[in-house]
């Protein structure tokens, strides 16, 4: 099978897209053959193509995908027909057809969307390790959750909800902040007319919250500083913005003894094991009517520069899809 997929040979802008159209081999031992129905975008794959997060290149791009089983070889988990997802850590999504070990592969349900797992699957298990196993969300615990409209943003507003906190969400426009509420956001704070943390402590009371979900990055990290509750945590993991630089110690001493993590989804999710009981617990999540997944935008495939730019211009909200 021919395969058309993406491909950069230098950092930098969208423009570094590339495409390339290859022959694709017939899969080894415990590797499958898989034509992509479709593909998720998320703001790693913007690290990657900028060189925040560094890779050897030249390099493929995309982690998330769902699509069929076209072959299987020997030794594989799955056969002929069967439809996968991946969420990474191996590159290479942004791809009409793609070979790769079974092992990087769930099953999606049959009554779980292909679009839907491609939607959410990267973001949904994303929430789910920053509210349960990062942040330990407890119920009656206020949280606060940067760019609460966006892909991630939207499903960790839901999750945290889930588990009973009460969430104050930012956001930039009026048109974020409702959908922000429609997520379960109690409260929203328009970071481009407020002072953010001067209004998380108005919403609590002067205590501050326990918990700080910051995706942002550079632009919120004195607001998730100043909102922080003594001894509270920040998690600070996506860097929208720009990268959080040059953290003085110091200051989380004179904030209230705060911790600070910078967690990643393979951390958390390091074996197939993991990643399979992260997805079992997303899929529960949305047969329960407890996370809704909001496709906001859908390009072609071969438009993921323009998707990017997008994104990146904070013009796109909830999930992004790319259609091979």
């Amino acid at each position: 099978m021919q395969a058309t997929r993406a491909i950069i040979r230098r950092t930098g802008g969208p423009e570094v897209i590339e495409w390339e159209t290859v022959d694709l081999p017939p899969p080894g031992p415990g590797e499958v053959l898989v034509e992509h129905e479709a593909v998720g975008l998320n703001f790693i794959d913007v690290y990657h193509r900028n060189g925040i997060y560094p890779g050897e290149l030249p390099s493929l791009l995309g982690m998330e995908a769902v699509g069929i089983v076209r072959a299987a070889g020997t030794n594989a988990d799955f056969k002929e027909g069967d439809r996968v997802a991946t969420f990474g850590p191996k590159r290479g999504a942004y791809a009409t057809a793609r070979v790769i070990a079974a092992d990087m592969l769930m099953p999606v349900p049959a009554d779980i969307p292909a679009e839907t797992a491609a939607a959410s699957l990267l973001k949904g298990c994303t929430a789910e390790f920053l509210a349960e196993r990062c942040g330990k969300v407890q119920a009656g615990q206020d949280v606060l959750i940067h760019a609460a409209a966006g892909g991630v943003g939207q499903l960790l507003v839901q999750w945290a909800k889930a588990l009973g906190a009460r969430v104050i969400g930012t956001v930039s426009t009026e048109a974020k902040a409702a959908i922000a509420r429609r997520a379960g956001a109690s409260d929203v704070i328009r970071y481009d007319h407020d002072v953010v943390a001067d209004r998380v402590r108005e919403l609590t009371v002067g205590k501050g919250v326990p918990v700080v979900f910051d995706g942002v990055g550079q632009q919120t990290w004195e607001a998730s500083l100043g909102s922080a509750a003594p001894r509270g945590l920040i998690i600070s993991y996506g860097n929208a913005s720009g990268p959080v630089t040059g953290v003085n110690l110091g200051v989380l001493a004179n904030k209230g003894s705060l911790f600070v993590t910078r967690p990643t989804l393979f951390d958390y999710y390091r074996d197939q094991g993991d990643r399979r009981e992260g997805a079992e617990r997303l899929w529960t999540m949305i047969r329960d009517g407890k996370l809704n997944v909001d496709i906001g935008a859908r390009y072609p495939l071969i438009d993921a520069g323009r998707a990017h730019s997008d994104l990146e211009a904070r013009k796109t909200t909830g999930s992004v899809l790319l259609l091979p």
